[in-house]
C-alpha cells in the first residue's frame, strides 16, 4: 500500500548514530489541513508547546505545493478536481513575555495544472495501483467544479492567484517541562476574511480557534509532540452550513545531532460541512508526515516535509503536499 510504504520509510529514517550533545528540538511541522475546501476555514498548523523567549522575534516563511484529485458522482452532489495550489504563508511571532507569545500569518495562493502528476503515477503504479480518481482524470490537464442538487458551488480558475484568509495566533506556556510533566500550553486563533472568494481562497467570514499543545522528551534523542485543537467556523460557504472542526496531532522527532533532527508526525482533522451528499466534504482527514529540520546557523532553521494521505478515511483528502519552511530567528 502505497501510503504505508511511505510512512514506514520514513520511520526507517529515523534511526541512525546517537549525538553527543543534547538538543532542545525543533517541534512537529507546521501542517495544516490542505484539502482545497477544508482549508477556506481557520486552519491551526502544527505547534511546539514551548514559547519564543521575552523579545525573540521569529519570520518563517513556509512555501506548500499540494496535488488534489477527486472524482466523485453521487445522486445529490458531483466533484470533478485536478489541480494543485502552491500556498506561500509569512508567518510572525513575537514574545510578548516568557510565557506568552503572538503571532500572524499572512498567506498567498496559486492553483495551476500542477508538476507532481508523472511521479505520483510511477509511485502508484508501483504500490497499489493507479487510483480510481487519477484513472479517470488521466487525459484531463486541470478541472475544479463542485456540484450540489445541480447548483454550482465551487469553481475555481486555472492560473489563479490571490491572497487567503489571514490569522492571528497566540500561545501561553501554562506549564515548563519538566523530568515528571510535560510543556503544555494554551492556543487561542482568529481567522481574517482577506482570501478571495470567488477563487474559492477565502471564506468571507472570520471563524475562531482553541487548543491545546504539549511537549515530552522521553529519552535522551526522543521527543513526542501533541497538539488537539477546536476550531468553530461563522457564517456559510458557497450556501453550506458549517460545523465545529476538530483536529490534532501526534509527531515522534528524533535528535540525530544538536543540528538535524527527523520527524514522523500523524494528523486528523474534521470536516467543516456536512451534508453535502460527497464524501469530498463529508468525511474527515487522516494524514501521514515525514520530515527533517536543520539548523543551518543558530537563528536560522530549515524544514522539509511531505504529508500523504492514509486509507483510514477515503475521497476526502489532498493527495500529497510537499512543503519547505524556513524560519530566522532574531534574538533580543
Amino acid at each position: 500500500m502505497q501510503q504505508t510504504i511511505f510512512f514506514f520509510c520514513g520511520l526507517a529514517l529515523l534511526w541512525g548514530a546517537p549525538c553527543s550533545l543534547k538538543a532542545e528540538g525543533f517541534g512537529p511541522f507546521p501542517v495544516r489541513n490542505f484539502q482545497a475546501l477544508d482549508q477556506l476555514v481557520l486552519g491551526m498548523p502544527g505547534e511546539r508547546a514551548a514559547v519564543l523567549h521575552k523579545g525573540d522575534f521569529d519570520v518563517r516563511l513556509e512555501v506548500a505545493n499540494t496535488a488534489t484529485i477527486a472524482r466523485d458522482s453521487e445522486e445529490q452532489a458531483e466533484v470533478t478536481m485536478k489541480f494543485e495550489t502552491v500556498r506561500a504563508g509569512l508567518y510572525l511571532r513575537y514574545g510578548l513575555t516568557d510565557r506568552l507569545e503572538i503571532g500572524a500569518e499572512i498567506p498567498a495562493l496559486h492553483r495551476y495544472g500542477g508538476f507532481m502528476e508523472g511521479a505520483i503515477i510511477g509511485v502508484e503504479n508501483a504500490t497499489t495501483g493507479l487510483s480510481p480518481p487519477r484513472k479517470a482524470l488521466r487525459d484531463t490537464n486541470y478541472a475544479f467544479n463542485v456540484s450540489n442538487g445541480g447548483r454550482t458551488m465551487f469553481k475555481g480558475s486555472e492560473g489563479a492567484t490571490g491572497l487567503g484568509d489571514g490569522s492571528l495566533f497566540a500561545k501561553y506556556q501554562l506549564l515548563k517541562e519538566t523530568s515528571a510533566v510535560p510543556a503544555i500550553s494554551i492556543r487561542g486563533a482568529v481567522k481574517a476574511p482577506t482570501g478571495d472568494t470567488g477563487q474559492v481562497f477565502g471564506s468571507g467570514h472570520p471563524d475562531f480557534g482553541i487548543g491545546v499543545a504539549l511537549d515530552k522528551t522521553i529519552a535522551a534523542h526522543w521527543i513526542v509532540y501533541a497538539n488537539v485543537n477546536g476550531v468553530l467556523p461563522t457564517g456559510r460557504i458557497a450556501g453550506l452550513d458549517l460545523q465545529p472542526v476538530v483536529s490534532g496531532l501526534v509527531a515522534l522527532e528524533y535528535l540525530w545531532t544538536e543540528n538535524l533532527s527527523f520527524t514522523a508526525q500523524f494528523d486528523y482533522y474534521s470536516p467543516p460541512f456536512h451534508g453535502t451528499g460527497t464524501r469530498v466534504l463529508d468525511k474527515g482527514v487522516t494524514e501521514s508526515v515525514i520530515g527533517v529540520s536543520y539548523l543551518i546557523v543558530p537563528g536560522l532553521l530549515w524544514q522539509l516535509y511531505g504529508v500523504e494521505n492514509l486509507d483510514f478515511i477515503t475521497g476526502s483528502a489532498a493527495d500529497l503536499t510537499l512543503s519547505t519552511v524556513l524560519t530566522c530567528r532574531f534574538r533580543s
